[in-house]
C-alpha cells in the first residue's frame, strides 16, 4: 500500500474548466481579442496560466507583453470567480476521505498559481488534512518538472516506491515519471483517455473509486 498519494488539481480533483474559460475570455475580450468556447480550453490548460494565455491568444499576438496583459486582467477576475462553476468530480471527496481514514498522506501538485490552488483546496476539501498543497510559484519550474512532487515527498518523508501521482494529462504522466513514482491517469479530466494511454501510466482510473482499487484500499 502506498504511503503518499499526490493529486493534480484541475481536471483531476476539480472540474474548473468553465471558470478558467470565463476568466480568460473576460481578459481576451477586454483587449479586443477573439474568445473561445469552453471546450477549447481543455487543450489550452495544463502548463500554467501564462501558457494558457499564449495558447488562447491569436497566433500573431503571442508575445510576452500580450501574455502579461491578459494575465493582468485574468487574475483579479479569476480570484473572485474561480469557484462560480468549479466542482469536485464525482466520488473524489469519498476517495480523499477514504485515503485519510487509512492513514495515507495526501498532497496536491498543480500548475495553477499558488494563491488559487490554496484557495480552492481549502474551499472544497476543508475536512482533508493535506501534507502539502503546491501550485505554481515564482522561481519554481512548472510540471512536468518533478520539483513540486519531490518537495511533497520530502515533507512527507517517504521514498519513491511509496508514492502515487494522479493526474489527467500528459503533463501529469510525465511529471510522475520524472519523479520516479507510480503514475495513475484520471480519464474523467480535460484530456482524452488516448492521451493518457500514450504515456503508459501504471494505471488509468475511469472513475474516482478505481484509484482505491488500484491502491488496494477497500471503499468505505
Amino acid at each position: 500500500m502506498k504511503k503518499l498519494v499526490i493529486f493534480d488539481l484541475d481536471g483531476t480533483l476539480l472540474n474548473t474548466i468553465a471558470d478558467l474559460a470565463a476568466a480568460t475570455n473576460h481578459a481576451l475580450q477586454h483587449y479586443g481579442y477573439p474568445t473561445h468556447d469552453t471546450d477549447a480550453y481543455r487543450y489550452f490548460v495544463g502548463n500554467g496560466i501564462n501558457k494558457l494565455f499564449e495558447r488562447a491568444l491569436p497566433e500573431t499576438e503571442r508575445t510576452e507583453a500580450n501574455v502579461l496583459k491578459i494575465r493582468s486582467q485574468f487574475i483579479p477576475y479569476y480570484n473572485i470567480h474561480n469557484a462560480d462553476l468549479s466542482r469536485p468530480y464525482p466520488g473524489i471527496e469519498q476517495v480523499l476521505h477514504t485515503l485519510q481514514a487509512n492513514q495515507i498522506l495526501i498532497g496536491v501538485a498543480s500548475n495553477k498559481y499558488q494563491a488559487a490552488t490554496s484557495k480552492l483546496i481549502a474551499q472544497y476539501f476543508p475536512d482533508i488534512q493535506f501534507v502539502e498543497v503546491l501550485g505554481q510559484r515564482e522561481g519554481v519550474p512548472a510540471k512536468p518538472d518533478p520539483q513540486a512532487v519531490l518537495e511533497i515527498m520530502e515533507k512527507a518523508d517517504v521514498s519513491r516506491e511509496d508514492v502515487a501521482y494522479i493526474g489527467d494529462s500528459c503533463v501529469d504522466m510525465e511529471t510522475g515519471k520524472n519523479a520516479g513514482v507510480t503514475t495513475i491517469g484520471a480519464s474523467w479530466g480535460f484530456r482524452p483517455r488516448t492521451e493518457l494511454e500514450a504515456y503508459n501510466p501504471d494505471f488509468i482510473a475511469d472513475e474516482a473509486c478505481d484509484i482505491l482499487r488500484f491502491l488496494g484500499i477497500p471503499e468505505e
